[in-house]
């Protein structure tokens, strides 16, 4: 695994919420379809702490981390 940092359009409400809304990653947009929750949390694979978001995207659940402004995904490495 890899860390890879991706881009990320995301809502602010004024609550202070931040919902990601769609993922660029490898040049191509993906929508989330839904955050299943958000709390401060760890990378164990990759390394990096902040807000930890597990998302589903095309129907498959997911991590995605914001850290200090920037956000990344953990990514399989290619065999």
């Amino acid at each position: 695994m890899r860390k890879v940092y991706v881009e990320v359009v995301a809502k602010h409400t004024v609550e202070g919420k931040t919902i990601p809304l769609s993922i660029t990653y490898h040049d191509h947009v993906y929508q989330v379809d839904k955050v299943l929750d958000s709390r401060l949390g760890v990378s164990l694979l990759v390394g990096g702490v902040g807000m930890k978001y597990t998302i589903r995207v095309l129907g498959q659940t997911t991590y995605l981390f914001e850290e200090e402004g920037k956000w990344f995904v953990e990514a399989k490495l290619p065999k």
